[in-house]
């Protein structure tokens, strides 16, 4: 289950799925019946209290109350509301509890073993107030354990955004696919536990909603990753090639050609301005080192058409420096990947960048943090949600752009989109940054397809930080993929 649904998505997947025949309030059932399993299974006591909205997710919350029940559990159920203004299927499953129904504000929390969050789900559109806003805020401050339907309430579901205040849940049970808002931070961090639960709407209904975002798992980019042939060579896997700074700014991009070779460049050159040679060459073994003369040096040296990828940015230093090496690489045949410096140095003159990648036949990837991102496009920056900014700035620069952090966010300039969520917090360290912009170059010199091999770098690095573990720091990174791609292609 790769694919992402907003909430519009998911809606018209309910739509489809009534209109081929199952009821709608069939669906409810079973998505009450998944509530009340993981409240059951999570309920050390013999209270659950239900806090239910107005719409389906309360309706939800009225099937998982009457099952609770039935199971012996004595449950509290609040409504935000009057009760004679439920329709259609949440005003039958209102109808089928036989329970009393409190006013909202009237729900006691104190003494619950589990809470079960059903205000509003991925319906909200906008910041809860008053009496649901205090309801919120009482079902964080309780104790209990919190188990959310859909979405926990308070989140936007497309962007992950709180809408004022939100509930932080312990569990979220959702229905057929994930939303954005699940894996976007800081959604993902109110979400807890999560468990994609089906109630029957068929797969056949994403051939005609044609989702556009997905979770960056393997299934989406293994397919594109070379296979290593028997009989192959090294120049069948690509040249690629990794531009230095200066003498007291080279390792970066020493961990970013490493980084190349490991993922799976067959070689790698590290391009050197004359005064870091030396200290280049005292670090380098299966990476080969060449002398770069300015953006001239840079040019002559990708007239070499067996170079196929270029990687540039980390430590590359002032403006001055900086964007001739870019200008000199985006000339040239090569795959282009811009990172740090390299994306800094175009601030005053977005566009310049931005019309020299459209009018590029090979592919080019920008692999911003959020301050980059907003000094390239300031506007975009404002946005609230990062799907959304990543997806803007894809389509405005011609260029795949990845936009980093816990959620990193892969945009391709078609709206394709990918959100990673294996990332762990042990990679919030200085140039674990020059190492994924690396391991992009490797494999586009491995001539994956650069949507592909970006999300694919974008999982391998977060796997790699997790067999690191705590204490890691980025010249680890590199030496640790052998051991992810032992798991991979098991």
């Amino acid at each position: 289950m790769l694919e992402l649904l907003t909430p519009a998505e998911m809606t018209e997947a309910d739509r489809l799925t009534i209109a081929a025949g199952t009821p709608g309030i069939a669906l409810m059932e079973i998505a009450g019946r998944a509530v009340a399993d993981a409240a059951a299974a999570r309920c050390t006591g013999a209270t659950v209290a239900i806090a239910c909205g107005p719409g389906n997710n309360g309706g939800d919350g009225f099937v998982a109350a009457r099952l609770l029940r039935e199971r012996g559990f004595d449950v509290r159920l609040g409504l935000l509301g009057p009760r004679d203004r439920l329709k259609g299927d949440a005003a039958l499953a209102a109808d089928r509890w036989r329970g009393d129904v409190l006013p909202l504000a009237a729900l006691d929390f104190s003494g619950v073993a589990v809470v079960v969050d059903a205000l509003f789900g991925a319906g909200l559109d906008r910041a809860a107030t008053g009496e649901a806003a205090e309801a919120i805020a009482a079902i964080n401050a309780c104790g209990a354990h919190v188990v959310a339907v859909d979405l926990p309430s308070g989140i936007q579901g497309e962007t992950g955004q709180v809408m004022g205040v939100a509930v932080r849940a312990d569990e979220t049970v959702t229905f057929f696919r994930p939303k954005p808002g699940h894996v976007l931070m800081p959604g993902r961090g109110h979400v807890g536990r999560l468990t994609v639960a089906d109630i029957g709407i068929l797969a056949d209904v994403l051939a005609e909603i044609r989702p556009r975002a997905s979770l960056n798992r393997p299934a989406l980019w293994r397919g594109a990753m070379p296979a290593l042939k028997a009989d192959g060579h090294k120049y069948d896997r690509g040249h690629a090639v990794v531009v230095s700074g200066g003498m007291t700014q080279t390792g970066a991009a020493r961990m970013a050609a490493r980084a190349a070779l490991r993922v799976g460049a067959g070689l790698v050159t590290l391009a050197s301005p004359p005064d870091a040679l030396a200290v280049n060459a005292a670090h380098l073994t299966a990476i080969m080192l060449k002398r770069m003369d300015g953006a001239a040096g840079l040019a002559a040296l990708l007239e070499d058409r067996r170079l196929n990828s270029v990687g540039l940015g980390p430590g590359l230093g002032s403006v001055d420096v900086a964007r001739p090496l870019v200008e000199a690489a985006l000339d040239s045949d090569a795959a282009v990947v811009i990172d740090a410096d390299g994306i800094s140095a175009f601030r005053s003159d977005p566009e310049a960048l931005f019309t020299r990648i459209r009018d590029r036949a090979a592919p080019v990837v920008l692999t911003p943090h959020d301050g980059e991102f907003a000094r390239l496009f300031p506007d975009l920056a404002e946005l609230p949600g990062k799907l959304d900014r990543a997806r803007q700035a894809a389509a405005r620069s011609g260029a795949v752009v990845l936009l980093k952090g816990a959620d990193t966010t892969v945009a391709d300039p078609d709206g394709l989109a990918a959100i990673a969520d294996n990332a762990p917090p042990y990679l919030a360290t200085a140039g674990a940054g020059d190492v994924l912009a690396g391991m992009i170059v490797g494999l586009l010199a491995d001539r994956m397809p650069a949507y592909e091999a970006t999300t694919a770098a974008v999982w391998l690095h977060g796997e790699a930080g997790a067999v690191l573990g705590r204490g890691l720091i980025a010249e680890d990174l590199a030496d640790a993929l052998p051991r992810v791609f032992m798991r991979l292609f098991v």
